[in-house]
This record gives C-alpha cells, sequence and structure tokens, in this order.
C-alpha cells in the first residue's frame, strides 16, 4: 500500500511516496504522517509515481519483513535514483546503520523522531545532510496520536504503544520500548474526530493494548467504558489482547454492549506448556481454555481468533503435535498462523532445539489447513441466522461486502449503494462463501 503527496514550494513542486509494511500500528502512523503532510501543503498521488522523496515505514517482526523493507528501499531508489529516501517503523529503531548504507537513504527515523518527520526533511533541504535520528529505546517515553480512517467505514485507532512483557522471541520492546498510552479523555476526543468524519467502527489498536494504563493509572476497563459513549460510533472491535489481561470485566461488558462487537482475537503462540515456558509466556494451556470457555460461556456467537507461532525454538516434533492437538480441542473461529524467525538480541537463539525451515514450513501448512477447517466450521453455525452486515466495499460483480457483528465476511446485492450503512440480512452459506439477502420485510 503507498501515498504520494505533492507539495508545492514556491516555484519547486516536490513529490513524497508512502510506502507501509506490518502491522495495523504502523498503517495508523503512516496515515497520520500523511495527514501532517496534508495539512503542509501536500497533494497525493501515487506512490508508484516517480518520486523526489520517498519514506518506508518498516517492519522488523521478522526476517522476511527486513528483507520487504529493504525491496521497497531499493525499488523507490531504482524508480528515482535521485530521490531521497526516509525510512522510519521498528527496522529503523533496531538497525539504523544496516539501513542508512543501502543506496538512495538519506534519513533514518526511530520511534522517538519519525513524527517530526516534516522538520527533518526540511532541514535536508537547507543543508542536504545524510542524518540517522534514533534514539535509544529507553528514552523513548512519549506517546505519538495515531489514527487510520482511509477506508471510511472502519478505523484503527491507536490506543496504547510499547510493551513491558519480555518474550524470548520478540524483538518489540527493543522497536517500540516500553509500554505508554495517553489519557482516556484524549483518546475519547480522538475518537469523538474519527465519528465526525462519519466513520462507524473504530478498532483499538496497540502493541499490548491491555496493559493500558501504564502511563495515566487509568485501566483497558476504563477505556472501554467511555469510548462506548461516543456518539456517532456504532462498532467498536479489541484488536489482539494477551489472555492474562483479557478480564472477566472487559468480557462482561462486551457481552451487554451494544457497540462493542462479540470479537476477541486473544495470542496462545503456542499450545503447548513446556514451550509457553521457554517463550516466557504469562499462562499456561489451563488458563488458555478457561479463558477461551469464559467467553464462550457469555457470548456464545463470538468470534475468536487467535496467534500461533509454528517452528519456535525448542519446538520438538511431540510438543508440535500436543500444540496442534490443543488448538484443535479449542475449535476457535480462526487461527493466523506465523512461522518463527531468528531476531537479533532474543533470548530465544539460546534455546535448543533449532527447528530447520523445512520442517517450520510443512508445521505452518498443517495449521493451515486446520485453520481453514475450523473457520469455514464457524460460517456454518450462522448459516440461515440473522445478522447485522457493515457494507464497506463493492465488487465488480454487483455484490456488497462487509462484516456481521461477529465479523463474518458476506457478500450481498442490495438494490442501493449501501456502503458505510449497517443493514440486516439472512445469511446463507454456500462452497466456502457466506452471502446475505435482504429479509423480506425490508
Amino acid at each position: 500500500m503507498g501515498f504520494v503527496y505533492i507539495c508545492q514550494k514556491i516555484d519547486v513542486v516536490k513529490t513524497v511516496g508512502f510506502y507501509t509494511l506490518g502491522c495495523k500500528m504502523n498503517y495508523a502512523e503512516t496515515e497520520t504522517l500523511s495527514r501532517k503532510m496534508k495539512d503542509a501543503g501536500f497533494q497525493q498521488v501515487k506512490f508508484t509515481d516517480e518520486a523526489d522523496y520517498y519514506v518506508v515505514n518498516s517492519c522488523s517482526v521478522t526476517e522476511s519483513a527486513n528483507k520487504k523493507s529493504r525491496q521497497a528501499i531499493r525499488g523507490a531508489h531504482r524508480r528515482n535514483p535521485n530521490a531521497l529516501i526516509i525510512v522510519v517503523g521498528c527496522y529503523a529503531q533496531l538497525k539504523p546503520k544496516e539501513i542508512a548504507d543501502i543506496d538512495g537513504v538519506a534519513l533514518v527515523l526511530g520511534v522517538k523522531e519519525k513524527f517530526n518527520i516534516v522538520d527533518r526533511i526540511r532541514e535536508y533541504e537547507m543543508c542536504g545532510c545524510a542524518v540517522q535520528q534514533v534514539s535509544a529505546i529507553d528514552e523513548v517515553n512519549d506517546f505519538s496520536y495515531a489514527y487510520s480512517c482511509s477506508e471510511r467505514t472502519r478505523a484503527f485507532l491507536k490506543v496504547q504503544d510499547g510493551c513491558n512483557y519480555r518474550c524470548s522471541y520478540c524483538t518489540i520492546p527493543l522497536a517500540r520500548g516500553k509500554s505508554r498510552n495517553p489519557s482516556i479523555q484524549s483518546l475519547v476526543k480522538q475518537a469523538e474526530e474519527i465519528s465526525s468524519r462519519g466513520v462507524k467502527e473504530i478498532v483499538l489498536s496497540g502493541i499490548n493494548i491491555g496493559d493500558f494504563g501504564q502511563s495515566t493509572g487509568e485501566t483497558f476497563f476504563d477505556l472501554i467504558r467511555a469510548l462506548a459513549k461516543v456518539s456517532g460510533i456504532e462498532r467498536y472491535r479489541i484488536s489482539s489482547i494477551e489472555p492474562n489481561l483479557l478480564t472477566s470485566e472487559v468480557i462482561d461488558f462486551v457481552a451487554q454492549s451494544n457497540v462493542f462487537m462479540p470479537h476477541f482475537h486473544i495470542p496462545l503462540q503456542c499450545g503447548c506448556d513446556e514451550v509457553l515456558r521457554l517463550m516466557r509466556r504469562r499462562y499456561n494451556t489451563d488458563f488458555f481454555r478457561k479463558k477461551i470457555e469464559e467467553v464462550r460461556a457469555k457470548i456464545p456467537d463470538a468470534f475468536i481468533g487467535m496467534d500461533v507461532m509454528v517452528g519456535s525454538m525448542g519446538e520438538t516434533d511431540e510438543y508440535f503435535r500436543k500444540s496442534y492437538d490443543f488448538v484443535k480441542s479449542l475449535g476457535v473461529s480462526f487461527v493466523h498462523v506465523f512461522t518463527y524467525s531468528e531476531r537479533e538480541q532474543t533470548d530465544a537463539l539460546k534455546i535448543k532445539p533449532h527447528v530447520q525451515e523445512s520442517v517450520r514450513t510443512a508445521r505452518s501448512v498443517e495449521l493451515h489447513a486446520l485453520s481453514e477447517q475450523m473457520h469455514q466450521e464457524f460460517y456454518k453455525k450462522f448459516d440461515g441466522q440473522i445478522r447485522p452486515v457493515l457494507i464497506e466495499t463493492r465488487m465488480r460483480d454487483g455484490y456488497q461486502v462487509g462484516f456481521t457483528d461477529n465479523y463474518i465476511r458476506v457478500q450481498t446485492k442490495i438494490p442501493y449503494n449501501a456502503h458505510n450503512q449497517i443493514v440486516t440480512v439472512k445469511l446463507q452459506y454456500k462452497n466456502g462463501i457466506m452471502y446475505g439477502e435482504l429479509p423480506t420485510e425490508q
């Protein structure tokens, strides 16, 4: 995904292209940077155009993410060898020198510096000096507001950043810093601003959102209660939340709320206690199962997704089989499967045995197949039900597409443009696709 902006400065037109990799947080932050540039007089055009400046918002969650970031940088340089390339994001924070050595890169901005990108560009225009501005991560204390709402029907609101956990495989604390958040009052104002743009749905995003309150002494429960009162927002979704931070009061609130959707994404990472200990996760499989059972008991129709890593250090064939069987026994709605990637400066590198790439791939394929099976089983459960759908897009064949409250993707033919409207449809499952028909009374 990319954007390019044109800036008129006296008699010179400067073009700037944005390219984003990684998580929804990165997309929210890129769109916030783009709004800053628009306010400064920039105009959007395509990223694939030749530009004077390119900004790559990088990701570093895996080595593959690093590679994609480098490819984006080199692609921009090939498009215009004279362009100024600016790199921000997690990869920039973790490996600024490695990035600065790539042809065309002039500015590398860390977590603390990236939201001053316009000032850094202007400084470069004045002196022409390549700069690495990357503060030590323990110096990062401020929270930078961000949200994205380019889809107009759904916005991603950043409510928290950083993480105080030290999972053995993860570099996020090194790339994002410690857990921090703004006040609830300020986030309510952000939600009101999003509402004024006509957006119907907000996804609460962060690195470890259940840890909300480290900076302000508030709680995540306090936050969702306050946001539920914002006028105009008809749907909220909670992005990934740690099982040990998904409290009973949060589940109870969602169960009774008209605006917080029956939708949870709870990272498991591995369904084997021995591996969870190696990962330094803060729960075991018994705790996780009870959390899933609690959600199901209170919200029977809830969509429950989870993350599972395959091929991590120490994951023997026996441990993987235990994990697979545990995941299968939960019967959740969807599993986001991802493959372990060695990350520098992590304690996981000391763990044995090392899992071969071919074995990691085979395990990933197996879990992906299980996820697809469970996803389809979840869809089938709702065949024939009547549920509300927020229409988001229109397909070329005449279908309009949206999601139910419990996150089922629905294709429906409606005799009018229902974009950004919530319509009630009768669900019909057919060949792996959920269709929706308007009830006869409509």
